[in-house]
């Protein structure tokens, strides 16, 4: 039954992962150790988050008093709003005397959370308040935009089908954020530019590079590995994207010699080399890891993606990245006459590469 679940996944798009609570505190509690001050006094968007479902606003919530909050707002999308018929009402909306049948199938709601209605002196998760929005709760929506502008902080797993138009539309709010995203978004040409310029960069990271979510077996979570007894799916290709700083990310890398690579064999590519290969159609050599970049070499070098998550710009500079990520994006290291945009080494193609070079 789970792999014919899973076949059937794989025809349908998935918008919709549940953070584990115990990942969202192990990513924001790293901003809170480096800068305890970071939320202080800041109002924090979540937008496509559902309560009921989602552990973001329950950890915000949990937290308000201890990060120093203004004001958390929690918005939710109402999916496929003109298709769903006789929709079960959420406990939020059983619970409340505001319940309205006739927009539940078609409304977004706000939640709010900026004082203490329950009288008991603290700001909890039982102080949030919720109402309709007017429209269907769409991140792209007039009504969620005033939201975000009002916001300092926007923190969310967006759709990853919009992960695209979503930086977008927190790019052009210049707002500080933090996002859940798939690693290969960095070469995006929407967004790479922005990692390039040190103006984006990774989060702290999940837990041994493992991402676990919740999601419904009928989704498509064809990259990630389900788990039939925990009801979790773990994607290893999952990251924090953010603008907002951390400690990790000033932590330089422990590097060999290029010749200690090679004679204590860093990656199995490097076994029977005297030196790092150089690319046949770029001005950069080939590090096939990021455990193997040299100490002693200060010309170009091609890294994995991957690269990102021990990049610390104190210690290195991001130059561009292969021109099959983006026209222009080597910045003059490719040689356009070999025609041939990826990577390659003795004909033998690459994968994504980033271009980077030590600072002196």
């Amino acid at each position: 039954m789970v792999n014919k679940n899973l076949d059937e996944a794989k025809k349908r798009k998935n918008d919709e992962f549940y953070t584990q609570y115990a990942d969202i505190e192990r990513e924001v509690l790293a901003y809170v150790e480096y800068d305890p001050d970071v939320f202080r006094g800041k109002t924090i968007l979540l937008p496509c988050d559902d309560p009921e479902w989602s552990n973001f606003t329950l950890f915000f919530a949990n937290r308000f008093e201890e990060f120093g909050l203004k004001k958390l707002i929690s918005t939710s999308y109402a999916p496929d709003a003109k298709k769903i018929q006789n929709k079960q009402p959420s406990l939020f909306e059983l619970e409340s005397e505001q319940y309205d049948p006739a927009k539940s199938n078609c409304k977004g709601k706000i939640f709010v959370l900026d004082h203490d209605i329950t009288g008991d002196g603290k700001v909890t998760f039982d102080d949030l308040q919720w109402q309709y929005l007017d429209g269907d709760g769409d991140f792209r929506s007039d009504e969620v935009k005033r939201l975000r502008d009002e916001a300092d902080i926007i923190i969310t797993n967006p759709p990853f089908s919009l992960f695209r138009e979503f930086f977008g539309w927190l790019m052009e709010a210049n707002k500080e954020f933090l996002i859940i995203g798939n690693i290969n978004a960095i070469t995006y040409k929407e967004i790479f530019p922005h990692f390039k310029a040190n103006e984006v960069w990774l989060g702290n990271g999940f837990q041994g590079g493992n991402a676990y979510f919740g999601v419904e077996m009928h989704r498509d979570f064809s990259d990630g590995v389900y788990n039939e007894k925990t009801g979790l799916v773990k994607f290893r290709n999952c990251c924090w994207f953010t603008n907002i700083d951390h400690g990790r990310r000033h932590q330089p890398l422990q590097l060999m010699t290029m010749a200690d690579n090679i004679k204590f064999k860093t990656d199995k590519s490097l076994i029977g080399l005297k030196e790092y290969r150089h690319y046949d159609n770029y001005d950069a050599i080939e590090v096939p890891a990021t455990k193997c970049i040299p100490s002693d070499y200060d010309g170009a070098m091609g890294v994995p993606v991957t690269f990102l998550d021990k990049y610390c710009p104190e210690q290195f500079e991001i130059i561009g990245a292969s021109e099959s990520e983006g026209v222009g994006f080597s910045c003059g290291l490719w040689h356009s006459q070999s025609k041939i945009s990826q990577p390659a080494v003795d004909g033998v193609r690459k994968y994504k590469r980033l271009l980077i070079r030590k600072k002196r």
